[in-house]
């Protein structure tokens, strides 16, 4: 079998992961199917864990459990549970459409227009959901969160996968966090998400990447999501096998035997398939067909292009705050190519050195402030948990 690259990996529409996502079909498949796969993966977590309330693994970690309260309370406890179920149902069908990679610029518009959540708003429609089963409630509270599910699928792309079926998992995550956050625990939903996502986003991973199944154990599933970023700091860049000084090094590092780390250095260095493979049982087209060109990632780009707009716009808006004399200084200082001495703006204005630079430094600091304030205003701004 022929070695396949990571290019051969990052483009592959084939069975080894499910399908791309159909045209304007909401988690990255076609409705119905977008609410029934968020309702089948909560409702099979719940069977299959018997009475306890699944708590995701830390990256790498397993699952732990707590017991569910017993006779009527874990009936009462069932009977929410599939309120709550059916409800996520009503708010995946009602995300934004997140179909082909072409269409993917404009899903990340479309989810910068939500809201961010205060958090005594965040805290009132938790509470709405939690006791009422507000389906409006549950909405707000997962769209106002679709941009950090966004950042943090975009911190998985280097696996191959297309970032919008990242973005979808994660979206699945995302509405697990929803069900089973607890708003009097005294923490924001955003702490309580990540975990969610991140987990929903590294087990598709798992399943997708190859199609010998990977990372059973803890010890795998932290060596494969960690191994290349440490491999790069150590500068472990041959091919084929590891020095014995670098397994060492990284087994101390993540505390998994040094078997595991070789092991899984050369199953991540390998292919599954050979480059000659053919897609499909019709022989239309071979792996290699598949490998990705030099290229700079569109999806990349437009998100820079998107954020870079984003702040430019914010620097004009805030630069109307300050007075002809602040701004012309404030640009001439800290905006030009070539900026200007506080010796020559101090002739210009007839003021000495000192004087221009206190003017600069409150104009500095209105600018600051301003961007803040409308960063915060259009939504920009996420909140810290």
């Amino acid at each position: 079998m022929a070695k396949a690259s990571d290019k051969a990996k990052t483009a592959t529409p084939v069975s080894t992961r499910p399908e791309a996502p159909a045209a304007g079909a909401p988690l990255a498949v076609s409705r119905p199917q977008a609410a029934g796969k968020a309702a089948a993966q909560v409702s099979r977590g719940e069977r299959q864990e018997g009475g306890k309330e699944r708590v995701p693994a830390a990256e790498g970690g397993a699952s732990a459990g707590r017991p569910a309260a017993g006779g009527k309370g874990a009936a009462k406890a069932g009977t929410k549970t599939r309120d709550r179920t059916a409800g996520l149902v009503s708010v995946a069908e009602s995300l934004p459409a997140l179909g082909p990679e072409a269409s993917l610029q404009r899903y990340l518009q479309e989810i910068r227009k939500f809201p961010m959540l205060s958090p005594e708003e965040e805290y009132m429609l938790a509470k709405a959901w939690v006791e009422h089963k507000d389906v409006e409630a549950a909405h707000k509270l997962v769209t106002s969160h679709l941009r950090l599910v966004a950042k943090i699928a975009m911190g998985y792309r280097g696996y191959g996968l297309p970032l919008a079926e990242l973005i979808a998992e994660g979206n699945v995550g995302m509405m697990q966090a929803v069900k089973r956050f607890d708003p009097d625990k005294g923490f924001r939903l955003a702490t309580y998400a990540m975990w969610w996502i991140r987990a929903a986003i590294q087990e598709y991973i798992l399943r997708s990447w190859s199609l010998v199944k990977l990372g059973t154990t803890a010890a795998q599933k932290k060596l494969f999501f960690n191994l290349r970023r440490i491999k790069s700091r150590i500068e472990a860049f041959e091919e084929g096998d590891l020095k014995p000084e670098e397994v060492r090094q990284i087994a101390e590092e993540l505390g998994v035997p040094e078997e595991e780390v070789i092991s899984m250095n050369r199953r991540m260095a390998g292919g599954d398939h050979s480059l000659n493979a053919p897609l499909s049982q019709d022989g239309d087209g071979e792996w290699q067909d598949w490998l990705t060109d030099e290229s700079p990632d569109q999806e990349e780009q437009v998100a820079e292009a998107e954020e870079f707009a984003a702040r430019h716009k914010l620097l004009e808006e805030a630069l109307k705050t300050l007075n002809e004399r602040e701004r012309h200084i404030f640009i001439e200082r800290r905006l030009s190519e070539e900026p200007k001495t506080l010796e020559e703006l101090s002739k210009v204005y007839g003021v000495s050195r000192e004087r221009i630079r206190q003017i600069e430094v409150r104009a500095f600091e209105k600018v600051q402030k301003a961007v803040r304030e409308l960063a915060r205003k259009k939504g920009l701004l996420e909140e810290e948990a």
